[in-house]
């Protein structure tokens, strides 16, 4: 098996982990400024850096129906003449709330264990340092959504746990975008990947996933990738 496909399931856990936590109190700080949590939302790491471009958020939403309508109305999102989608004033406040609130649940869980059992806080530091590296190596290898969310936006009193996660929130698009082209390259559509059963099929696309997100881990050593899924497995959530 891939270090990519090997690492990927720790990293998912970690991230949506901290992302669940904070959600309560992102979805009360929304209700108060009359709003509902959306791409925006799910994009942070990204859109508080830059504007999304058209192509890279049509990729992050192909999953869904991909209608932005709702943003809009909540006046969250403005599109330029070229179709990238740029946070207002209210966009960006709600969205800077959503990056701190996740960094905080994330510290909250990590720091609520028994000294001695499991290192919690004290290799977050160490992680998000692995995790930037990768997302610097990845520049080079990653598709439109990753080039979109990527480097993220990092405030300079960031502490580790909001650097992780918000590096971590990055580093999923880089498989995403190659789950994608592979699927793509196989002539499948997003139904088709999802209706798609195990098989020899979807045997190939997940081989050929791998082969285009492996890239992202090339610039740590073996002892670094096994201290990174180590430390990320040993995280609570």
């Amino acid at each position: 098996m891939s270090y990519a496909r090997l690492v990927r399931p720790a990293i998912d856990r970690v991230y949506v982990g901290a992302r669940w936590a904070a959600r309560p109190r992102m979805e009360a700080f929304y209700a108060e400024r009359g709003c509902e949590l959306g791409a925006e939302n799910s994009f942070f790491s990204g859109v508080l850096a830059r504007p999304m471009p058209a192509e890279a958020l049509a990729d992050g939403l192909v999953y869904g129906d991909g209608d932005m309508s709702r943003e809009l109305e909540q006046g969250i999102f403005v599109r330029d003449d070229e179709g990238a989608w740029h946070l207002t004033d209210l966009g960006r406040e709600l969205v800077l709330f959503a990056q701190r609130a996740t960094g905080e649940a994330a510290e909250e869980l990590w720091g609520a264990l028994l000294p001695g059992v499991l290192p919690g806080l004290s290799i977050v530091p160490r992680l998000a340092e692995l995790v930037g590296r990768v997302l610097a190596h990845a520049q080079a290898t990653g598709g439109p959504a990753f080039r979109a969310m990527s480097p993220p936006y990092e405030p300079a009193d960031a502490s580790p746990a909001l650097l992780l996660v918000t590096r971590l929130g990055s580093l999923r698009h880089h498989r995403a975008d190659a789950h994608r082209a592979a699927w793509r390259a196989a002539g499948l559509t997003a139904d088709g990947i999802r209706a798609l059963p195990d098989g020899p099929e979807r045997a190939a696309v997940e081989a050929d996933t791998d082969r285009r997100d492996e890239p992202a881990y090339a610039v740590l050593t073996e002892a670094e990738r096994w201290e990174l899924l180590a430390g990320l497995a040993a995280l609570p959530n």
